[in-house]
């Protein structure tokens, strides 16, 4: 097994890339890297705009949303290999995907397949945890990179959970090597939804073995926090991403947007903001 947190890439400051803000994302100054969707590209017919980005040297990492590692079923090896080609011809260090399931049902249920177009929470028990630990060492051996694994966002709890979110990264970490990529967008969403403090999170969890981290904006209503990745950052992520970096420094960390895109000018603030958490917590550590 891969001991976790080594040889992890540094990556930098870098921003999900969008076909919608592809021209705006050449332009930015300071974008060390992106991410892109993994099920949004062919890997025989690239964008141009990426694979010009590759062409300049800038790190794409291939960002996975459909395998549902933490469902029942066994990975699809259809979709490993779809990932692992992924990976290949963008030249990526690692993949990364999410701790999550997305379909149910099949053969062995007697009943229909079901695709739910969105990321599920697993539940936080120990029998889920040994599926999703099998399930992950899988994956691992299917694919020609690290695999990095990103917790999610959810509205409630389930019931007879057994771990807190960082007992059950910590476990995941423990039992396959696998690495992290923590959403400090997510884990404030979990705090308004759920009650969970992030911090209490970021203590239990194995910083180590974080090999990035995600920003994302999102917006409460009715006391209900949505992480809507349409929305600007907002200063309780930033907040958690600084709780974050007091502890370790973040071999990247990456802005998302998917919807609403704003002008170049305001993302560049938000990197800006970004890399002044990261700035002032080394000024801190050095202090």
């Amino acid at each position: 097994m891969e001991r976790p947190g080594t040889d992890i890439e540094r990556l930098g400051t870098g921003i999900g890339w969008r076909p919608e803000i592809a021209a705006e994302i050449a332009g930015l100054p300071g974008v060390d890297w992106v991410e892109v969707v993994a099920e949004n590209i062919c890997p025989g017919h690239l964008p141009d705009a990426l694979r010009e980005l590759r062409e300049r040297g800038t790190t794409v990492v291939p960002h996975g949303v459909s395998l549902g590692v933490g469902g029942a079923d066994r990975p699809d090896p259809g979709r490993l290999a779809a990932l692992a080609e992924r990976a290949e011809v963008l030249g990526a260090p690692l993949v990364t995907e999410h701790i999550a399931f997305v379909r149910a049902g099949g053969p062995l249920t007697a009943s229909p397949l079901m695709e739910a177009g969105h990321l599920l929470p697993v539940p936080r028990t120990r029998d889920a945890l040994d599926v999703l630990c099998e399930n992950v060492r899988i994956a691992q051996d299917a694919l020609p990179v690290p695999l990095a694994l990103e917790n999610i966002a959810a509205l409630v709890n389930w019931p007879g959970e057994e771990l807190t979110e960082g007992r059950f990264l910590a476990e995941l970490v423990e039992r396959t090597g696998v690495r992290l990529l923590i959403d400090v967008a997510n884990l404030h969403t979990n705090h308004v939804n759920r009650g969970e403090d992030p911090a209490v999170a970021l203590d239990e969890l194995p910083v180590e073995a974080i090999a990035y981290v995600h920003v994302a904006g999102g917006v409460e209503r009715d006391g209900v926090w949505h992480d809507s990745h349409a929305h600007p950052v907002t200063r309780p992520v930033l907040d958690v991403l600084a709780e974050l970096c007091a502890r370790i420094t973040p071999p990247g960390v990456l802005l998302e947007r998917d919807d609403d895109f704003p002008e170049a000018g305001e993302l560049a603030g938000e990197l800006d903001a970004i890399r002044t958490v990261l700035k002032e917590a080394r000024h801190v550590q050095a202090a």
